[in-house]
């Protein structure tokens, strides 16, 4: 792809396509290396827009997105990054044909306070995520195993079919307790049906892993992302069982991260 050389900072140096509608890129900013950062947190790409000209200095305006991280920290050669197609979107339909060695905008460094950086150390982790959602929990997970920590994590996926599991084989692998779910899969699929709150609504019953690990705030803290409609609905679910927000003024159990 030919672009103009004034704008870009990062080169895609890996891809995998998950499905038609999900795809997981690699970014390397010129600098050669990532820099340091927290799982959880996120970077924005850009392309130019093509609804505007360059200013009459010759700047190129762009169109921005923010995606959150699915590599962890010490894996610095480059971003991961997982991206759902939004058809009518200004953005994803024109990353979604970029190549390795294509060239792009990145943040200069990663943001973002969805972090566990106010979470207890020792604490268990209920991790739900609808669609890419998932990826700031595959962050955090990551990061947790290279340092040899022993943190629980549950990890409940929400998505539409299977084909959607991104980190499927990862997370089946990775020594937590991952529940899939997906509300239109076929006679092949084995697992859960449903949104994330079946798995939240029948707890224990649907994994003997967890019949030791009561859903209430004495004893696991909740992180959401992903769907704002299934923040909403898992938020107020949660209140019924003594889950508070965490917020600046009022630390709490329950915190989340909107996709839009």
């Amino acid at each position: 792809m030919s672009t103009p050389t004034d704008w870009t900072n990062a080169t895609i140096v890996a891809r995998r396509v998950v499905n038609a509608r999900c795809l997981v890129i690699h970014v390397r900013p010129d600098s050669g290396q990532v820099q340091p950062f927290l799982p959880g947190q996120f970077v924005q790409l850009g392309l130019p827009r093509l609804d505007v000209p360059p200013t009459p200095e010759g700047r190129v305006r762009l169109v921005k997105r923010s995606y959150s991280l699915a590599s962890a920290p010490h894996e610095t050669e480059a971003y991961e990054l997982c991206l759902a197609l939004v058809e009518t979107g200004q953005l994803t339909p024109r990353l979604w044909p970029l190549q390795v060695g294509d060239r792009l905008w990145c943040d200069d460094a990663p943001k973002g306070h969805f972090t566990l950086e106010r979470l207890p150390a020792d604490a268990p982790l209920v991790c739900c995520a609808t669609g890419t959602g998932i990826a700031p929990f595959v962050a955090m997970l990551r990061a947790a195993r290279h340092a040899g920590v022993s943190r629980r994590f549950v990890m409940i996926h929400g998505v539409r079919e299977p084909s959607d599991l991104a980190y499927d084989d990862e997370l089946r692998a990775a020594g937590c307790t991952y529940i899939p779910l997906c509300t239109r899969a076929g006679a092949d699929w084995h697992g859960l049906h449903g949104r994330v709150q079946v798995a939240l609504t029948r707890w224990s019953e649907i994994n003997p892993e967890l019949s030791d690990l009561p859903l209430d705030p004495q004893h696991a803290h909740v992180l959401l992302c992903g769907n704002p409609a299934m923040i909403d609905e898992v938020r107020d679910l949660l209140a019924l069982r003594g889950y508070t927000l965490d917020t600046a003024k009022a630390p709490g159990t329950l915190h989340f991260e909107r996709y839009w």
